[in-house]
């Protein structure tokens, strides 16, 4: 009898092999199934609720995978892989989901029958490098230095991410608003510099884009009626100060043993204040805009002498206001000159829908700019933000990276043609593998055809025999229940976005494929609830 050897803590949960491989595979393809459905123009949107009941509607991957609340640790690389596709293209991340999981999908039936998972990664990392190739291959190139072609064509990238979402009956109005947001930017194209404020109320096409920094007026005092609304050329303090007065701390005692002692007191407050006012004043700065409070006493003074100010400036456009007109955030009145004062050439309170709104235009420094979005309910709001994220994304990147190819499952049916054709010069279990590939690659020209109700076999098996035939950019049409040559159709996507999209499904499915022990060690006995003494019910004590 050998003595049983107790190598993991007790409680520790361990499963290996195959059949955990499976299991993986198999949780993955439920998350698919969660974002399936949200691909292409004819997509579905998902209504997803939180703890605190706060609703949110969306058909952007990446967020509905941020809210799903995922806690099975293989599935979590999906939800990964589609942060990773927002934060570096923006758009694209349902399709990068749903490669990742059909490639396992196909890749499964092979590892079930006993293939080692290591000669299916080897083969899924080949199929990768041939697909890279094949796209810059195919890639369209464009002229930079003809400037109506470049602008038309990067419009025509916003509308193609703009076709799945909320939004795409607005996309004509939307996709030139996105361009001019994007080209008024630097070189370097900061995202932070177009800033999106929303208003309910309104027609979605009353949504503007001003081109500077604008937000909405904070929260005012009386005497702010009084103050000019307008003004050209005018400097701006920017402050990191409390203009009002202090509340005495809570255990500050202050002897006195007569009245003009106590009113002497009072007055050094009072003449704190006015002396920081008449500074601020004297450095001839016309607004002023201060993250703190600014209280009534400050507001009536700036009032009487022509000043703006605004108190409780949220950080984001205080920045923003920073960079676009220079200058510094002072936390002191004592030194404030010319230097540390931002410029504009232009600015007003205008009435936004119920709102108001300071507008700063004609910034020296920085280009930024500032979309006011209008529309009916909130959660249209939030997803018309999200939408148009993405098509700002798509712009940037098209914008660096200056190639593109067609959508629309066009591109992927290529590839998909091209990866079949290789494998059959090839020999061996490869063959087999990079053919299942080849097929993966079919899931997003199908899902496009299931989403929108149409037959996608019978699609499928046209667009098959175009792409036989050497028509390389036949895609779904979606509006006549058809196939089409999407890149005349003008359905184009930055060649970036795809082959980002198969790096990081192709490094997934690597990454799942390889691990064949989940180990899950107890939690720690500090760790544990206290367990409720025994009780009369609910764990209470008698």
């Amino acid at each position: 009898m050998q003595p049983q050897i107790v190598l993991l803590k007790e409680g520790t949960d361990t499963s290996q092999g195959k059949p955990q491989l499976i299991s993986n595979i198999n949780a993955c393809q439920s998350i698919v199934d969660a974002v399936r459905t949200t691909l292409g123009p004819r997509g579905m949107d998902k209504l997803i609720v939180e703890n605190n009941g706060k609703a949110t509607i969306s058909n952007d991957g990446a967020t509905i995978m941020k809210l799903l609340d995922i806690v099975h640790p293989a599935a979590k690389t999906l939800v990964d892989i589609a942060k990773s596709q927002d934060a570096e293209v923006g758009d694209g991340t349902t399709s990068v989901v749903l490669l990742a999981g059909e490639f396992l999908k196909q890749l499964k039936p092979f590892i079930e029958e006993g293939v080692h998972p290591r000669i299916a990664i080897k083969a899924v990392r080949k199929a990768l490098n041939l697909c890279v190739s094949r796209i810059n291959e195919l890639a369209f190139k464009i002229e930079k230095h003809d400037n109506e072609k470049h602008r038309a064509l990067l419009e025509k990238c916003a509308a193609t991410a703009m076709n799945s979402k909320l939004i795409h009956q607005q996309k004509d109005f939307f996709s030139k608003m996105v361009v001019d947001a994007v080209t008024t930017l630097d070189v370097l194209l900061p995202l932070n510099m177009i800033g999106i404020k929303k208003i309910a109320g309104g027609a979605l096409e009353e949504s503007m884009l001003i081109d500077g920094v604008a937000f909405k007026k904070t929260f005012a005092y009386a005497g702010f009626e009084m103050q000019p609304k307008s003004y050209e050329n005018v400097k701006i303090a920017l402050l990191n100060i409390e203009l009002e007065l202090k509340a005495e701390r809570d255990n500050a005692e202050v002897r006195v043993d007569n009245v003009a002692e106590y009113q002497k007191v009072v007055d050094a407050e009072w003449q704190i204040l006015y002396d920081k006012l008449e500074k601020i004043y004297k450095s001839g700065a016309q607004v002023v805009l201060s993250k703190l409070p600014i209280g009534d006493v400050a507001t009536q003074y700036f009032a009487d002498r022509d000043m703006f100010c605004a108190g409780r400036v949220q950080e984001e456009d205080l920045k923003r206001t920073l960079k676009a007109c220079g200058g510094a955030v002072m936390t002191t009145v004592t030194d404030i000159d010319d230097k540390v004062l931002g410029k504009c050439a232009h600015f007003e309170e205008r009435q936004v829908g119920g709102e108001r709104f300071n507008i700063f235009q004609g910034c020296p420094n920085a280009k930024t700019c500032t979309m006011i979005l209008r529309g009916g309910a909130e959660q249209f709001l939030e997803e018309t933000e999200r939408s148009l994220h993405d098509a700002i994304m798509i712009v940037r990147r098209t914008i660096r990276n200056d190639s593109v190819v067609a959508g629309g499952g066009a591109i992927e049916m290529e590839l998909s043609k091209m990866l079949r054709d290789y494998s059959r010069t090839i020999a061996g279990k490869e063959q087999l593998l990079i053919g299942a590939i080849a097929k993966a690659l079919e899931i997003i020209p199908r899902q496009l055809c299931d989403n929108a109700g149409f037959d996608a076999t019978n699609i499928l098996n046209k667009l098959r025999q175009k792409h036989a035939q050497g028509c390389q950019w036949y895609g779904v049409d979606i509006l006549k229940e058809h196939i089409a040559d999407n890149f005349e159709a003008f359905v184009w996507e930055p060649s970036v976005i795809k082959i980002n999209a198969l790096t990081a499904a192709c490094e997934a499915t690597c990454m799942i494929l390889s691990v064949d022990e989940t180990i899950k060690s107890p939690r720690s006995a500090g760790g544990e609830m206290p367990q409720a003494p025994m009780g009369r019910g609910m764990g209470r004590p008698f």
